[in-house]
């Protein structure tokens, strides 16, 4: 009988565990947003994240050994970044015209044309990417050391590395200087000084901030929006002091977030098939404003600012073979976090498209 209590408690666990996370589901709910378009494009390769060029009306979806390009309004394919090596993520400096990719080597490319410029030698394992206007740099994010590799966005010469101490997941610009990178196995944001390349600070999230894989900022108001996967939900901080101001409610799986000037929202995209609307009615007021219905599996996100239209992308599973344990570990998930279960459906890749 000893022997049968931990036997039988370690039995129950599975089931506990998912009664505690079907009571944690988020419902949808009624508001301004919907999916107005979901546009099936199909095409083989797994995928992360999407990048949407508002000004080039472009949007870059890497698909494991190359970006696929679209036209931002009609959503047909314009053009391929071949011969990109388990690519993750996208960016484009404006000023500059050029794109870079996560990717080992690192490509850079014309965003008028499509053609590569030249490719840049990394370490590390390349995941997020995020551009600075006011550096004028490009951001490589590395689970492994070196955390961030900082490359010149005119010439694509590596400037540095820096290193703050975990994993970096996704990261974003004041546009006066300052970086802000969650750091996911640190439950922590680290505040970066762009002109040193040196991390100046680290804003702790406390016992609630679990796994923060999800970031925006309102540069104006100085406020950051974390969000978190073991707790799902967001943080919200003060950008230069690092208080806490708000916790809030989000769907499950976060991978991406972004924050719109224009409407004063914040938005997180969710594996569970949630994207999390939150409305800063001023710079210490913030509510959750909608949970919209979005698919399973779309947990990135991109913001096109010219429409203030939402890009999500995921792709159809197929039911997860058992037992998992008898499965690879990166079974179904082939160049990056795309979903998760069973293999991908093939040519089932969907665009979503969430407006008013």
């Amino acid at each position: 009988m000893r022997r049968q209590i931990p036997f039988l408690l370690a039995a129950m666990m599975p089931f506990a565990c998912a009664a505690a996370l079907r009571a944690q589901a988020v419902t949808p709910t009624e508001g301004p947003y919907k999916v107005i378009k979901s546009e099936k494009v199909g095409g083989a390769g797994g995928f992360d994240y999407v990048y949407a060029d508002s000004a080039g009306r472009k949007l870059y979806i890497p698909r494991s050994n190359r970006v696929e390009v679209y036209d931002l309004d009609t959503l047909k394919n314009v053009g391929t970044i071949a011969d990109a090596n388990n690519v993750h993520g996208a960016a484009v400096d404006t000023a500059s015209g050029h794109g870079f990719c996560s990717s080992r080597p690192v490509v850079m490319w014309d965003t008028s044309t499509l053609k590569p410029i030249k490719t840049i030698d990394v370490q590390g394992n390349p995941d997020g990417i995020f551009a600075d206007a006011s550096s004028g740099s490009i951001y490589v994010l590395s689970h492994s050391t070196p955390n961030v590799t900082v490359i010149d966005a005119k010439d694509g010469t590596v400037k540095g590395t820096i290193d703050i101490g975990g994993a970096p997941e996704q990261g974003v610009a004041d546009g006066a200087g300052h970086l802000y990178i969650c750091i996911e196995n640190g439950a922590a944001i680290a505040v970066i000084d762009a002109k040193a390349m040196k991390m100046t600070g680290k804003y702790e999230l406390g016992e609630n901030g679990g796994g923060p894989a999800g970031l925006s900022i309102d540069p104006k108001n100085r406020v950051l929006f974390a969000y978190c996967r073991e707790h799902q939900n967001c943080i919200v901080l003060n950008a230069d002091t690092g208080k806490i101001l708000k916790t809030l409610p989000t769907g499950s799986g976060v991978d991406s977030a972004q924050f719109n000037p224009q409407t004063m929202e914040s938005f997180s995209s969710h594996g569970d098939g949630i994207l999390t609307v939150i409305k800063e009615n001023s710079p210490t007021d913030f509510a959750v404003e909608q949970q919209v219905q979005t698919k399973q599996g779309a947990k990135t996100c991109t913001l096109d600012t010219r429409t203030n239209d939402i890009f999500l992308i995921t792709a159809e599973r197929a039911p997860a073979r058992a037992p998992a344990a008898a499965q690879p570990p990166n079974a179904g998930r082939r160049g990056g976090r795309g979903g998760r279960g069973g293999a991908m459906v093939p040519d089932s890749f969907t665009i979503l498209v969430v407006g008013k």
